[in-house]
C-alpha cells in the first residue's frame, strides 16, 4: 500500500491530492495500464471517479490499479515492476537499486533507509528482495 501511495503522490504532480486526466495520461505506464490518448485517460477517470469531480482521489486510484486483469496479467505487471527495481542481471532488488528507482520517482532515501525497507520484507535474510518477497511487499 505504501508503494501505491508514493506512486499516487508522484503522479499527482501539483500535489492537490487528486489525479487529473492529463496527469494520469502522462504517468499511467507506471501502473501497468495502456492509456495512450487523453480521451482514454478521461474515460478511465469517469469509470473510477467516486465523487464525480472529474479527478481521482487515492481510493479511486486504487480501484483503477486493481481494476480487471487476469491473474496472468497481474503476474506480468508485477514482473515488469520488479524489473524496474532490480539490479540488472542480479535477479533481486538491492538497497542501491531501490534507492535509484525511488529517486527516479522523486523520493530521496538513504542507503540505510532502503536497507530498512528491504529488511521489512526480506524473508530469507539475505539483505535483498527476490521476486517472491517483492510480491509480498506489493500486496501489503
Amino acid at each position: 500500500m505504501e508503494g501505491y501511495k508514493r506512486l499516487f503522490e508522484h503522479i499527482d504532480e501539483n500535489g492537490d491530492g487528486k489525479i487529473s486526466a492529463l496527469e494520469l495520461q502522462l504517468c499511467v505506464h507506471l501502473i501497468g495500464k495502456d492509456i495512450l490518448l487523453f480521451e482514454e485517460a478521461e474515460a478511465a477517470i469517469v469509470a473510477h471517479d467516486s465523487d464525480n469531480d472529474g479527478l481521482l482521489d487515492f481510493g479511486d486510484f486504487m480501484r483503477l490499479v486493481e481494476d480487471g486483469g487476469t491473474e496472468e496479467e497481474k503476474e506480468r505487471e508485477l514482473k515488469e515492476a520488479f524489473r524496474m527495481y532490480e539490479m540488472e542481471g542480479c535477479g533481486c532488488i538491492t538497497p542501491e537499486s531501490l534507492m535509484r528507482m525511488l529517486r527516479r520517482l522523486g523520493e530521496k532515501r538513504t542507503a540505510d533507509e532502503c536497507r530498512g525497507m528491504i529488511a521489512s520484507y526480506d524473508i530469507n535474510g539475505d539483505g535483498l528482495l527476490n521476486f517472491e518477497e517483492f510480491v509480498i511487499m506489493m500486496r501489503c
